[in-house]
């Protein structure tokens, strides 16, 4: 009796064992654990009656075309998943969500181009992250958020130009990362600084130029000059264009026996073995100053760009000091770019005084000083004929009072000195016709700038017209209005190749007020009435003469008509 129970118990097992194994697959099952084993079956997709208590999944060598969220969901018990060698060219959001003890996933040599967000969300168990051999061009910023138990993962042989640094900065359980067969440009400086566990890295074969000084760098220093060999860290850059100068002394110092590594630039070592080159011969250049904007006369409101240039080994970096000393940096009035040009979009007359251009790499430093003067505008106030006295605060790019001082000169030079080159030839209650002659002898003038305003409105209108140019009606003025109006001439200033801008005098007019021209449309509205009712006495005195022709011809046709018929009865 005890053997046929054992005997249907047996049965019902390997039944029920037949029944949870999907077709073509092996099911293990080493109690507690049970493993599925669906290796090169030729499947199209993840069979659907996968036991969710499987503890290991092997799906690797078949021909599975993407991974969908019900392909592993609720197998919260998987420990080991192994996708490798399929045609996986994409994966849904929160497919693997369900995995939550999942710690080895193999998806390497796959069609994989992108990695979401939301692909590995939710494994914070995960050890080991597989995926090398795909095609991926990007993987995104908040990729890797949840993998920071990471303690190896393989991104080699694709197409990444940049990866997640700021999250394997923090996966501090790291032992083995390999990024080599990349296009990877750069590695900022600090990435694998508190990486205490990391004893290989590989980032041969990629487009790297330079390796930032790290502490788990110098940690292998000191291994290195203890006499220890480097067996519990190994660093692996061959393959890569290495610029050989004193940013790479450090990586120098590291003592090296069985590597390779050849330099690209500078040219003088060219083709080198990196660790056959003396220390003494890892130079750089100090940054020199090539090129600066001089001295420069703007209008105020204008938009102004400094620019300076340098060269240098290792490509220097510019930066601009402010007349107050202050280092200038991005707002919405002032943009700093990459090539070394500051652009003020709108000049004020605080921003007088000098601007210094600074130039530095670990070479050394270089500075030049640019001197910037603000013209002021002459401004009226609102029912006023004064003009408005200049605003003494301090520029919000932090500039000097003396350079405010400056300004003020310069202002008054131009009311002085310059104004009669400019004229109001005519002035009517809504237009003025201005005059200029800049008798001034400067090549390759662009345009002339006309600005002005309105006593009545302190913004300025801006017009630009051809070089040849020697009046200009403005139109469309207020009546009764005193006007401030100046013209500028853009040119191209030959000693520094820049765009430069000129005054060429100012001019303050009024145009008519409405009673004159009231008077002068009614002046025009009596004449023309007066004009219309001679001409319809005229008219009215031809349709009479007309009329009296008329009458006395018909007069003299009856007469005529009459005497024929008389004669006609005498016959």
């Amino acid at each position: 009796m005890e053997r046929l129970v054992l005997c249907v118990m047996l049965a019902v097992a390997m039944a029920v064992r037949a029944q949870i194994c999907p077709k073509r697959c092996v099911c293990q099952i080493l109690s507690p654990n049970l493993a599925t084993l669906c290796a090169k079956k030729g499947l199209l997709f993840v069979p659907p009656n996968i036991d969710r208590h499987t503890v290991e999944l092997r799906l690797a060598d078949n021909f599975v075309t993407s991974v969908k969220r019900k392909d592993f969901a609720n197998m919260t018990r998987l420990v080991d998943l192994t996708l490798s060698r399929n045609t996986i060219s994409y994966i849904t959001p929160h497919a693997f969500a369900d995995l939550e003890n999942l710690r080895a996933l193999h998806l390497n040599s796959n069609r994989l181009t992108r990695i979401g967000n939301d692909t590995f969300s939710g494994m914070s168990k995960l050890h080991h992250l597989i995926l090398n051999n795909n095609q991926l061009v990007m993987i995104h910023q908040g990729a890797f958020n949840d993998l920071l138990a990471l303690e190896e993962l393989d991104l080699s042989y694709n197409n990444l130009d940049t990866i997640p640094w700021e999250a394997i900065q923090r996966m501090t359980s790291l032992h083995t990362l390999s990024l080599d067969h990349n296009m990877l440009e750069y590695i900022p400086e600090g990435t694998f600084s508190l990486l205490q566990k990391l004893n290989r890295l590989d980032v041969t074969s990629n487009k790297l130029q330079k390796l930032p000084p790290d502490p788990l760098f110098q940690r292998a220093q000191v291994l290195a000059t203890s006499g220890m060999h480097l067996s519990s860290f190994a660093l692996s850059f061959g393959g890569n264009p290495l610029h050989c100068n004193c940013e790479l002394l450090w990586l120098r110092r590291l003592s090296r026996e069985d590597d390779l590594e050849t330099c690209a630039t500078p040219q003088h070592l060219s083709g080198r073995y990196f660790w056959s080159i003396p220390e003494e011969e890892f130079l750089c250049e100090p940054p020199l100053i090539t090129r600066y904007s001089h001295e420069m006369r703007v209008l105020e409101g204008q938009r102004v760009a400094l620019r300076c240039k340098a060269r240098g080994d290792p490509e220097p970096a510019i930066h601009w000091i402010s007349p107050e000393g202050k280092l200038v940096s991005n707002s919405s009035r002032t943009l700093v770019y990459a090539n070394g040009t500051l652009d003020i979009v709108i000049s004020k007359v605080q921003d007088t005084g000098s601007f210094t251009c600074i130039s530095s790499n670990p070479a050394g430093e270089a500075h030049q000083t640019v001197d910037l003067v603000i013209i002021k505008l002459p401004h009226i106030s609102n029912n006023t004929n004064n003009i408005q006295e200049s605003d003494t605060r301090s520029s919000d790019i932090s500039t000097s009072t003396r350079g405010g001082a400056n300004g003020s000169n310069v202002t008054g030079d131009v009311k002085s000195g310059v104004d009669k080159r400019v004229v109001t030839a005519e002035a009517t209650s809504s237009t003025a016709l201005i005059k200029f002659n800049f008798q001034r002898n400067i090549p390759g003038i662009r345009m002339f700038q006309i600005q002005y305003n309105g006593s009545q409105d302190d913004s300025l209108v801006y017009r630009m017209i051809p070089p040849s140019s020697k009046n200009f009606l403005v139109n469309n003025l207020a009546a009764g209005t005193q006007y401030d109006l100046c013209v500028l001439a853009i040119y191209d200033d030959v000693i520094t190749s820049l765009t430069a801008t000129r005054v060429v005098g100012c001019v303050q007019f009024t145009t008519e007020s409405e009673y004159m021209r009231c008077h002068f449309m009614q002046s025009q509205f009596l004449g023309g009435t007066m004009i219309i009712i001679i001409g319809g006495i005229i008219v009215a005195s031809v349709l009479v003469f007309i009329i009296i022709l008329m009458i006395r011809y018909k007069v003299g046709l009856s007469l005529s008509l009459l005497s024929s018929l008389a004669i006609r009865q005498q016959e």
